[in-house]
């Protein structure tokens, strides 16, 4: 694929987003502002690209995004390998992110369920802990949305089919989602 027609399917992606998950990221920011203002935390998992946003957004949000101020509770569940592992280990690699939800979660949390296809079975199966501990679920896919699409309370669903657009969409709309809670959330005084 040439760079040119790479840039016009990033553009067509990002121009159809307003509109097929405008609502959707408006009511995940105020999901996320009632967790946090009622002291809750903010829980992020997704395999390999989007372990990797999962990171950078709870990185934004507990360190800063562009303001000083308080850091914000968010949790990515990629990130300890010695969890991983063991948990790969003895229970399976489904596993791996419900474990950690069922440990750490509690009713009032929020889980970001990150999936371009919508059925990775790891995700999947924290989004089904998730429910059982009494979270909020948002998940952020592509697509038709998947399993993932029916499951979560709030769907961000990407209009593409393309994995790299998909992906692209997610971390704009996490900037953004990370922008508004910094806005709302954050105090200050740092």
């Amino acid at each position: 694929m040439t760079l040119h027609k790479t840039i016009q399917e990033h553009i067509q992606a990002i121009q159809q987003l307003e509109e097929a998950c405008g609502d959707d990221i408006l009511q995940a920011a105020d999901l996320c502002q009632d967790a946090l203002d009622g002291g809750n935390k903010l829980f992020f998992c997704g395999n390999g690209g989007s372990a990797a946003d999962c990171q950078h957004l709870a990185a934004e949000l507990v360190v800063r995004f562009t303001r000083e101020r308080q850091g914000l509770s968010a949790i990515a569940l990629t990130t300890d390998t010695s969890i991983l592992t063991a948990c790969g280990n003895d229970y399976g690699y489904e596993r791996v992110f419900a474990r950690q939800v069922q440990a750490l979660g509690k009713i009032g949390d929020v889980l970001f369920a990150f999936s371009t296809s919508g059925n990775s079975d790891n995700v999947l199966a924290a989004v089904r802990q998730a429910h059982e501990e009494g979270m909020f679920t948002i998940g952020f896919t592509g697509g038709d949305g998947g399993e993932l699409a029916q499951l979560c309370e709030i769907c961000i669903n990407a209009p593409t089919d393309v994995t790299a657009r998909i992906q692209e969409c997610h971390i704009l709309l996490g900037h953004w989602l990370c922008d508004e809670l910094e806005r709302r959330c954050g105090d200050v005084s740092a």
